[in-house]
């Protein structure tokens, strides 16, 4: 056999009373692997047993052992009845499978029950045998590693990153069945869990064998989704980019690798990874593709200026030839591969060239029940229509990839929305073919790429671009041409030249539609997406504006669909490039009726945006050096010709000679006001409160502008639910709920953050859903960091506690509970009224049942309690080793709502347990920490006549080793015990 899986069960702490006579339990664990079952023998009496096994082995196939998870089920034994269940634990032997992994598993496992939770603890040790297979045809993909991370992994370099890798899984829902009519609700759980494991291992396997037939060894940037299609069944889907990685193994080749950007910012005022822009203009055709059954797609490109092809003057003249050579070499590369999509979002030196600017495509599909789980065509055949549409706009931007690619689903009833965006580049040929790129050629592009704002420069030609845009003289090299705006998804690369500091901007927006079904409802929502699509965009542009800056890095947009609205969220990180024009201002035009008093308050309201973009410009230190226009060389248009973004195609040209457009010597930014939905549209963008005095916010990895980082980080997640009322329910009304859930949940967490000032949420990640009729959750996950430890904070502290007072009114009980607490017990009362829910913990891990995890044998080893962020590094810390990917799915159900401390109290603990499985797993793998976090789903569900909830939370990471820049020197200066595990030299860790 292939391979040899070994499990000992050692003992288990602190399990529940099973036996109301004696307040005891008669424990025994079943372990199953495939289709064998081991069972150790019964302790009797004892809430703390100690089983002590012997080994249990399991001879089975590589295959298998990606496919299965490891199985153990903790029973108490009943002479006379069925005996009952305490608890399960699924262990996935992955981390196992390859060389440069943790040999072998070892600690306390949260024994999980889906209806009572955490039910105490189980030591286990699992190790694997696996000899080598040099079939050609086998099954596996054993070897292969996975990092979630969109980055190359710290410690690693890469050597080839050849392209795209997409997979997916089908096969009917558990839930759906028609044995779930007379199974328990624990059953059907169980059967839910197992069947998604077993679904991720196999999709986890195939993309394996993929990235094999490419000759590379990795997958970064992975993605894992389910979709959860009710009565049509369940899919599982993956993307990632295939890569061959070197290990840089050495403490002298590692250590300037693994430098955290708290250090290398220091150095350095610019900022972090590769990103660019895009312009709102759009295009957004609707078809209807034939068959039995409707399915309407729709699709949008955002376009984006940028790449140096082209250009006019000299520098044209003398790159154009290797510009060309460029293109042809990277076309050729990419025509390889099926797919030119790559999921990262941060690149090495030198790998993106040109950016040109963000693609994106919808389509609305009724789901059909899934009749053969072996045949997943229909959704394949779904998702490679989205693909081809992206890889269109792409090439009609002059681009040959697109990077930075993510994809997504919303789902209600019949109807799903499938979604995908990425941004559209040009790269550099050497990473992409090993050797194809001749050394004059590479060293004359890159002389002839100014540094700051290469990626700037438009990459089609100018005489004949796919969409209106107004251009202009690159103002860092004044050499190419550039656009007045960029959108991008991806993050803001590291040479990119940044004026002031960044801050998160978000539009939001809610659509009613009418309740229908089948047909109907996809062709209302198909109707409503180009339009919604369209409005969120022009918020983003209306406050991209307001706050003084230019460019869109880390866009993601999402559409959610309910049974009778549309939600659109759309975060980015808006930023200030030097290479770009200085914004103009926003100017308030439209036809004013003879009524003094409204031409009053149209003046007034220009006023406040004035004095508003005076102010952003002031909070966030955007001071760019005045160029003089000759300098520059390119004349700005007369105000006839300018082109004016948000205009009424009615307008005559009468009309348009009556505004006067300039704001000083730049364009104005027209918005039109000729109905309550656009006067709304003013007064929403005058609401958004800045951050507190000493906070700021991105949904970047690292914010720009800011250097000196601290070690101290704290992750948090926060859930908020509201009910709406059904009476009278317009779309302002619902933009205005809508928006204030948002805007009071980021209160709040500024409120419990103030003992941190100065700091920064980074890396802040909302996710909104419409899981039931009239239910908004809004999920939101971050990482605070702090900067400048040193200065003085009391004024600040007391300014924001003032500013933050009023904000706090509703959420009083709240404020008991700050992000440092450290412990698994919950309020004593509820939270807020069960329609705004916020649930956060930066350290769900308790000081007792949890605090000190056992670690593999090893001298005088100290793994305390296990660090998570969302980000792919640790401030002040060096990653040394990946242990693999932590992808967990977990459902939790209860009918005793009310008796839990309502949605709130439910959620708290839920979240709080997810949060002790996924840091014990961890801990057996011999790691101290989680990056790249992300809850990727959270869907609650309730019934409240019924006192009955369920949530399902499916979250992911990479296990890791991380050192404290403090310890290095002494990590790199002595030699590790040949029995230690790398985990052994970390210090205790705490949130």
């Amino acid at each position: 056999m292939p391979g040899k899986l070994k499990v000992k069960i050692v003992a288990g702490r602190h399990l529940p009373v099973m036996d109301r006579a004696s307040d005891l339990t008669d424990a025994f664990v079943e372990v199953k692997f495939g289709n064998t079952t081991f069972k150790t023998d019964v302790y009797l009496k004892s809430l703390n047993p100690q089983w002590n096994s012997e080994w249990f082995k399991f001879e089975v196939d590589d295959e298998d052992l990606q496919d299965e998870p490891l199985q153990i089920t903790v029973l108490d034994h009943d002479t006379y009845s069925a005996n009952d269940a305490i608890g399960k634990v699924y262990i996935d032997i992955d981390p196992l499978l390859y060389s440069e992994a943790a040999t072998v598993i070892s600690g306390w496992f949260p024994i999980y029950d889906t209806i009572h939770g955490i039910r105490g603890e189980i030591n286990v040790v699992v190790k694997v045998d696996l000899f080598n297979d040099l079939n050609r045809f086998r099954q596996s993909s054993c070897g292969i590693k996975f990092f979630c991370t969109t980055s190359i992994p710290k410690c690693y370099r890469a050597v080839i990153i050849h392209g795209f890798v997409e997979e997916l899984v089908v096969n009917e829902d558990p839930e759906y069945q028609w044995i779930d009519r007379i199974r328990t609700p624990r059953a059907s759980n169980e059967a839910r869990q197992r069947l998604i494991s077993l679904m991720s291992g196999e999709l986890q396997r195939k993309i394996g064998l993929k990235v094999l037939e490419m000759r590379g060894n990795a997958v970064v940037g992975y993605l894992q989704c389910f979709d959860l299609e009710g009565e049509s069944g369940l899919v599982v889907r993956a993307i990632g980019t295939a890569c061959t990685l070197d290990k840089l193994s050495s403490p002298a080749a590692f250590l300037p690798a693994c430098n955290s950007p708290s250090k290398e910012m220091k150095e350095s005022p610019l900022v972090h990874p590769p990103s660019h822009g895009c312009r709102s203009t759009h295009n957004s055709p609707i078809h209807t593709a034939t068959g039995s059954r409707l399915t309407q797609n729709f699709s949008v490109s955002v376009p984006t200026l940028i790449y140096t092809g082209m250009g006019s003057g000299s520098a044209g003249k003398e790159g154009g030839p290797f510009k060309a050579l460029l293109r042809q070499q990277t076309q050729s590369a990419l025509e390889q591969r099926e797919f030119p999509f790559f999921t990262l979002t941060a690149f090495p030196p030198g790998f993106l060239v040109h950016v040109g600017g963000v693609v994106s495509a919808r389509s609305v599909k009724l789901l059909d029940r899934i009749h053969n789980p072996d045949e997943p065509e229909t959704r394949d055949a779904w998702w490679a229509e989205i693909r081809q549409e992206i890889k269109s706009h792409a090439k009609a931007l002059g681009c040959h990839a697109v990077v930075g690619y993510s994809e997504s689903t919303s789902i209600c009833e019949e109807v799903c929305i499938l979604s995908a965006s990425g941004t559209a580049a040009v790269l550099n040929p050497r990473f992409l073919q090993d050797g194809t790129v001749e050394g004059c050629l590479e060293q004359r592009l890159e002389e002839n790429l100014p540094a700051g704002c290469g990626f700037c420069h438009i990459p089609y030609d100018e005489l004949n671009m796919p969409f209106p845009a107004h251009l202009t003289y690159c103002y860092n090299c004044r050499k190419q041409k550039v656009p007045d705006v960029l959108f991008t998804t991806i993050d803001l690369p590291m040479d990119a030249a940044v004026i002031g500091k960044g801050c998160l901007i978000q539009a939001r927006l809610c659509r009613l539609k009418k309740k229908a079904q089948a047909e109907a409802n996809a062709t209302a929502i198909s109707n409503l997406l180009p339009f919604m699509e369209y409005e969120v965009h022009t918020q983003l542009m209306n406050k991209l504006k307001l706050k003084g800056m230019n460019a869109l890095f880390g866009l993601r947009i999402q559409i959610s669909v309910g049974e009778n609205m549309l939600m659109g969220l759309a975060s980015a990180t808006g930023v200030y490039l030097a290479a770009l024009p200085t914004p103009g201002g926003i100017q308030i035009a439209g036809k004013t009726p003879n009524d003094g008093s409204y031409e009053q308050h149209i003046s007034h309201m220009q006023k406040k945006i004035n004095d508003t973009i005076a102010k952003n410009k002031e909070l966030y230190e955007i001071n760019p050096p005045e160029i003089c226009e000759e300098i520059i060389g390119s004349p700005i248009p007369e105000p006839r010709q300018r082109s004016r973004l948000l205009r009424s195609q009615s307008e005559s040209s009468d009309e348009v000679t009556e505004l006067d457009l300039s704001h000083g010597k730049k364009d104005a930014f027209v918005l039109e006001i000729d109905d309550t939905d656009a006067m709304e549209d003013v007064h929403s963008l005058l609401t958004d409160v800045p951050p507190p005095s000493g906070f700021y916010s991105c949904n970047t990895e690292i914010m720009p502008g800011i250097n000196n980082w601290t070690s101290e980080i704290q992750m948090f997640t926060s859930v908020r639910v509201i009910r709406l009322s059904s009476l009278n329910l317009t779309n302002q009304a619902l933009n205005k709920n809508f928006n204030d859930l948002c805007e009071n949940l980021l209160k709040s967490l500024y409120f419990k953050l103030r003992s941190m000032i100065p700091c920064c949420l980074c890396h802040v990640n909302f996710t909104v859903s419409l899981p039931e009729d009239e239910l908004i959750q809004v999920t939101v996950t971050a990482v605070a960091i702090t900067f400048d430890k040193n200065q003085a904070l009391q004024t600040t502290k007391t300014h924001a506690e003032k500013s933050l007072q009023r904000a706090s009114t509703d959420n009083e009980e709240l404020l008991q509970f700050p992000l440092e607490l450290c412990s698994d017990s919950l309020p004593s009362h509820p939270f807020p009224p069960a329609k705004a829910v916020t649930v956060e913990k930066a350290s769900p891990v308790g000081e007792g049942n949890f605090r000190n995890r056992s670690s593999p044998p090893c001298a005088n080893s100290t793994v305390g309690v296990v660090k998570m962020t969302p980000l792919s590094f640790i401030p002040g810390a060096k990653i040394t080793k990946y242990l693999g990917i932590i992808n967990m799915f977990f459902i939790r159900e209860t009918t005793s709502l009310r008796e839990e401390g309502g949605v709130s109290g439910f959620l708290h603990a839920f979240i709080a347990e997810v949060f002790a499985m996924v840091r014990a797993h961890v801990a057996a793998l011999g790691g101290n920490a989680v990056v790249s976090y992300i809850m990727k789903q959270c869907v609650f569900m309730e019934n409240p006549n019924k006192n009955q909830a369920q949530c399902l939370i499916n979250v992911s990471g990479d296990a890791v080793v991380f050192v404290r820049e403090s310890e290095l020197e002494v990590v790199s200066t002595q030699q590790p015990a040949a029995t230690c595990q790398p985990s052994c030299t970390g210090g205790e860790v705490t949130t």
